[in-house]
């Protein structure tokens, strides 16, 4: 079998979820022997067709085909605009190359193939993570945004052979928006065993926080500072992984940046010694980040939001309401003053979810089981 795969980047040439799941994709279809046409994107382009973070035996199977993403204008949509564009050169290029079995579409990518499709007949699927353009918005203006992302993402939903859904409220969210449950199939993103903790959990004298991210409204990272500020007295650590705004940061002893880190074995090792992953997101998908403190072993305190149900119960963390700044207090406080017991049973029970249901390895078979239903 052959499959293109349409994405707007790779990790670590792209740092993003749906980078890191187009990334997985694409190595876990080469390690079951099918064919991929990666058609991605990068700033260094000639670094990312390289194809350097897969082994050589993938690389046998993974054909690279990069593509500039344009840049515009900074008027409102110009995002839309860009991809469109992206997505038209992709689409001259498949129908260049040697026809493939199925298109697996990430995103926007495929907006100009939707448009031609009946040019192609090949079977084609989409999945847009965390249809975010359909959650709660953190504000007026990310409202507005999500508005404008709307049409364009409906069009494609409406115009696929399969929509890719990662479950939880996901799955309600497009079946809102009139796709079929016979059309949508429900696959989660995994993590690589590489993550898996291996040592025996211990706990230190303080509750050790973390928040992994990129500065964005959506991610609550406001609220998230304004409950940290009431409660920064408390005996706790609290760590930030990601860019911070210097006049968003708090001034604490028990408060670290340590800004973007691209080196994994680092947040590893971050993620290992810390007992809580705080995500308290107004939108998200499945956070990949949320998968890799599981593995690590860590708790989880995360908006009730997109797929998280599917990661986060009171088997193993506290699930709140998007932009509910009292419940988020209240799970950090409650973990800081949780029996030691009980938290190394949460963290235990993450370890254990993760072999149970998200390792790459069952994903990539479920992946593979939708596809064939199509070819």
């Amino acid at each position: 079998m052959k499959v293109a795969l349409l994405t707007d980047g790779i990790y670590p040439y792209v740092i993003g979820g749906i980078q890191k799941h187009s990334f997985y994709l694409a190595k876990y279809f080469a390690l079951n022997k099918i064919e991929v046409d990666l058609y991605h994107t990068a700033n260094d382009l000639s670094k990312a067709d390289s194809l350097d973070c897969f082994s050589e035996e993938e690389k046998k199977y993974i054909h690279s085909y990069t593509i500039p993403f344009p840049k515009l204008d900074k008027f409102p949509g110009h995002y839309i605009r860009e991809t469109k564009a992206y997505s038209e050169t992709i689409f001259e290029k498949l129908k260049q190359n040697t026809p493939v079995d199925f298109i697996y579409i990430q995103g926007l990518c495929g907006m100009k193939l939707f448009e031609n499709k009946h040019e192609l007949k090949t079977p084609a699927g989409v999945n847009f993570h965390g249809l975010e353009m359909f959650q709660k918005a953190a504000s007026l203006r990310s409202k507005a945004e999500q508005y404008l992302f709307r049409k364009p993402v409906l069009r494609s939903l409406h115009a696929a052979d399969v929509v890719f859904s990662l479950g939880g409220k996901l799955t309600e969210l497009l079946i809102e928006q009139g796709i079929p449950k016979e059309k949508i199939s429900q696959v989660s993103i995994g993590i690589d065993s590489s993550w898996l903790r291996e040592e025996t959990i211990i706990l230190h004298s303080k509750i050790t926080f973390v928040f992994t991210g990129r500065y964005e409204r959506r991610k609550g990272i406001e609220e998230l500072m304004s409950v940290l500020s009431t409660i920064k007295n408390q005996q706790f650590d609290f760590h930030f992984i990601g860019g911070i705004p210097e006049e968003k940061k708090l001034v604490a002893p028990n408060i670290t940046y340590w800004g973007n880190i691209n080196d994994p074995e680092k947040i590893k090792n971050i993620l290992k010694t810390a007992d809580v992953l705080v995500c308290p997101s107004y939108s998200e998908g499945m956070p990949t980040v949320i998968l890799e403190a599981m593995a690590s072993g860590m708790a989880i305190v995360a908006s009730n939001v997109g797929a998280v149900s599917e990661q986060v119960s009171a088997a193993n963390g506290i699930l709140i309401e998007p932009g509910n700044k009292r419940q988020l207090e209240k799970a950090l406080l409650d973990m800081i003053s949780v029996d030691p017991e009980r938290l190394i049973s949460m963290k235990k029970q993450s370890i254990a979810l993760i072999k149970e249901r998200f390792l790459w390895e069952a994903i990539i078979l479920k992946n593979i089981a939708a596809i064939q239903q199509y070819v």
